[in-house]
């Protein structure tokens, strides 16, 4: 009897192991969770000097989390269950809405949609960065917005979006759901290594997409370029990392520069950015979601400044801030912390208001 107990257990845990191997299966086949790269374009990503071992890697050592952040399981747990008042609004945030389908074409302007999503209209010519519209997680209920933050949609984006820039694939910088719904208007992606097996999975046309190792340059039919240059961070989309590569980038169009950071630790990088472009009109750079337990992966507040000056920055905008609690800190932090930067390194720094259209001097 004891053994016919213990077979009918067993029996059972391996139908649930069974089960549940299942289900995992066909969640993950969900198109949110984009694509695995294969073909020529894994042959090209393993030609890249940051490949080996079957994924991408940093220049520096980078471990995403150090030794006392307590794991991952201790992470996932502190974010869920232990609550801190301060890492959300107490109130709805104020976000101004504007019509962006009549943008002028004979002005440099920059809109920020919250967190590490904005756009920039130079002269007429759209580029929409890590646009998270929608949702910046696999499922609805996860990582909602601050209340307040989520007045634009995608139909509020321009008619034409002539570059759509991703830095890399997590969550909180590519939406599939508003790169979805964008897919008609977009006339060019640009995005780091593998991070087009996504989009072609979602529809997109691969004759429209570029993918870009570090130190490579691609050039629009307008003679726009992008230089995709080294970041210090991570990638994926599912519990495996580092299949698809993470980038910023900088735009150059009639002489002028603009740095597009997207998520990084600080390295020499920004000082060898710095020294090779000679001088950057304006850098738009990471300011939230640090942490003491990840500090390679993220800018902690100290190094804000350092990094403007390093790369030589005209004039700064911080982002990655303002939507989504990612991290521990206050919510509000990071705008303090801008203003000590400001003050510490005599930063020409611009504030934007959420959602507000805020012009630029870069000529």
């Amino acid at each position: 009897m004891k053994h016919k107990k213990m077979r009918t257990t067993l029996l059972i845990v391996l139908i649930a192991m069974a089960v549940l191997a299942v289900a995992a299966c066909i969640v993950l086949r969900r198109p949110v969770f984009g694509d695995t790269p294969g073909g020529e374009r894994l042959a090209r990503m393993m030609r890249s000097p940051a490949w080996r071992d079957g994924r991408f890697h940093n220049r520096l050592p980078t471990p995403v989390m150090t030794d006392s952040g307590g794991g991952v399981l201790a992470n996932m747990y502190e974010f869920l269950f232990v609550s801190r008042p301060d890492v959300t609004p107490l109130a709805p945030l104020t976000m101004v809405k504007r019509d962006l389908s009549r943008l002028p074409a004979d002005r440099d302007l920059y809109v920020w949609f919250g967190h590490s999503s904005y756009l920039l209209s130079l002269r007429g010519t759209s580029v929409l960065v890590d646009p998270t519209l929608c949702t910046a997680a696999p499922f609805s209920f996860a990582n909602r917005a601050f209340a307040g933050t989520d007045r634009y949609r995608p139909a509020d984006m321009p008619a034409v979006i002539d570059y759509l820039v991703i830095t890399h694939d997590h969550y909180d910088h590519l939406d599939y759901e508003t790169v979805r719904q964008l897919r008609p208007r977009v006339r060019r992606v640009i995005c780091p290594l593998g991070v087009g097996a996504h989009f072609e999975r979602w529809g997109f046309r691969p004759d429209r997409i570029t993918e870009l190792d570090w130190d490579e340059t691609a050039t629009g039919p307008d003679g726009m370029r992008f230089h995709c240059l080294t970041a210090r961070h991570f990638s994926g989309r599912t519990l495996r990392r580092n299949t698809t590569l993470w980038a910023s980038f900088l735009v150059e169009t009639e002489g002028m520069r603009i740095f597009i950071g997207g998520d990084s630790g600080y390295g020499p990088h920004f000082q060898q950015i710095g020294a090779r472009f000679g001088s950057i009109d304006l850098a738009i750079l990471e300011n939230g979601q640090y942490d003491s337990r990840w500090p390679h992966i993220h800018t902690l507040p100290h190094q804000l400044g350092r990094e403007a000056v390093e790369l030589r920055a005209r004039q700064v905008i911080t982002v990655h801030h303002s939507k989504y609690a990612l991290a521990r800190h206050p919510w509000d932090e990071p705008l303090r912390n801008e203003l000590r930067a400001r003050d510490a390194y005599s930063l020409h720094l611009i504030v934007a208001r959420l959602g507000d259209i805020t012009p630029l001097r870069l000529r």
